[in-house]
């Protein structure tokens, strides 16, 4: 193998000059990586394990609970899906529980991404007393379990007369401690003061630094935290089965507790309407993953 030394000899013989050893590093550095036949096997057997329980979900929607019990289980599809369809999206009104569970959701998405927004901006750039002392109040109420809240949360709505209707599930939830925290902690990096300072200068307002500057540079952080949020709303299940209930205005999981009902449970209903459930996250996922994937990169790149 040539040394740095011989190849300078080599080159001074030739007549040629050497490039310089730094660059010669900063080539070798910038050279793409490329994995190898263990890395795609193990990068398969992750897909694999995280797409077999939509799979399982979908060959077992696909069977009769008959056939579920067999040992082994079913490892393929039968002729069954669209009739079990059927039965779960009119035995636990479905249409209903999707609707509602779509402005749950996007309710609570909305408003978490807003107001965390807002406080993350004036923890991470405003000055006022006790910033540090609230900062900490914040993230203490993570540390408390939300069980601990749930029996006066439902005395208060109860005396409000919102029980079973979707805002005993919505304002509760419209701001979370760890949105505050996430975005307090992006726009310390991402928002430079001197550019704050600037907009102040050529007289813009509070509302309009917040418009025009806060929520641009925080637009990466606001997708990712409302993707999340919307994900966690459109699961949560301990809250709404106690604030909602089947025969009013349910959720999509509050709805899936009714089915199957009966002395055996029909394991194949239940696979069908949990299988309906997850459709709408899977198809915003497809429509919408490269937004999403394309504003989680832009926050992790540093310009």
């Amino acid at each position: 193998m040539l040394t740095d030394e011989t190849a300078a000899n080599a080159g001074a013989v030739s007549g040629e000059s050497p490039p310089p050893r730094r660059q010669r590093r900063r080539g070798r550095a910038g050279r793409q990586l490329h994995g190898g036949r263990f890395t795609y096997a193990v990068l398969t057997l992750f897909t694999f394990g995280s797409l077999f329980p939509l799979v399982w979900t979908a060959v077992a929607a696909s069977r009769n609970n008959t056939r579920l019990a067999q040992t082994p289980p079913p490892f393929w599809f039968g002729g069954n899906l669209f009739k079990n369809l059927e039965i779960a999206w009119t035995d636990a009104n479905m249409g209903t529980a999707l609707l509602n569970t779509v402005v749950v959701a996007g309710s609570i998405a909305t408003g978490t991404v807003l107001f965390s927004t807002l406080a993350g901006f004036a923890f991470a750039k405003l000055r006022f007393r006790f910033k540090n002392l609230l900062l900490l109040v914040v993230i203490g109420t993570m540390m408390v379990p939300p069980q601990l809240s749930v029996v006066p949360l439902y005395m208060l709505i109860a005396e409000l007369s919102w029980t079973d209707q979707l805002q005993s599930v919505i304002l509760p939830t419209l701001v979370s401690a760890f949105g505050v925290f996430f975005m307090r902690q992006y726009l310390t990096e991402a928002l430079p003061a001197e550019l704050i300072e600037a907009a102040r200068v050529d007289g813009a307002s509070s509302w309009r630094v917040v418009w025009h500057v806060v929520f641009p540079a925080a637009r990466p952080a606001m997708a990712v935290l409302g993707m999340l949020t919307f994900v966690m709303a459109w699961n949560d299940f301990f809250w709404p089965i106690i604030a909602l209930t089947q025969n009013g205005s349910p959720t999509v999981q509050v709805a899936l507790t009714g089915l199957g009902r009966g002395y055996i449970p029909d394991q194949s209903v239940i696979m069908a309407g949990a299988l309906l459930g997850t459709m709408p996250l899977l198809l915003a996922f497809v429509l919408f993953g490269k937004q999403i994937v394309g504003g989680i990169m832009q926050g992790a790149v540093k310009g």
